[in-house]
């Protein structure tokens, strides 16, 4: 899985992230080092923060393959386009309006306020001019 390049001074290697698939040139020593930590599998700095996010707002006291497993049934989730666009589509619709319908209002609607208040400008400024 890791190509090996040399360099004027130090040996590195084209490693492909686990999780995302993004490819990054690292030494051999630093490889080793992200395997240690992740059973094995080597993690991208980005997925790697995604992973200790994961493990702190867990509830629960998870392990750093818990958290792994759950970045990347996350990363497959959002990166996947839905199979039933226009059904997902017209349920979000539907559960945003029972939401908003089931929300209480602040202050009941009133239509006569709409449109019509008695401190507008054009009342003020209005009155001294003849139409």
């Amino acid at each position: 899985m890791a190509l090996t390049e040399t360099t004027s001074t130090m040996e590195v290697e084209a490693v492909k992230c686990y999780c995302c698939g993004l490819t990054e040139e690292c030494t051999p020593s630093y490889i080793d080092h992200v395997r240690e930590k992740y059973q094995g599998r080597w993690i991208c700095g980005l997925c790697a923060e995604a992973v200790k996010e994961e493990a702190l707002k867990s509830k629960r006291d998870i392990s750093t393959d818990e958290a792994l497993n759950q970045h990347m049934n996350f990363r497959t989730l959002t990166s996947s386009p839905p199979n039933k666009p226009t059904v997902d589509l017209i349920l979000a619709v539907k559960h945003l309006l029972f939401r908003s319908l089931d929300s209480p209002r602040k202050q009941p609607l009133s239509y006569r306020t709409v449109g019509r208040s008695q401190d507008s400008c054009f009342s003020t400024t209005a009155q001294g001019y003849k139409v």
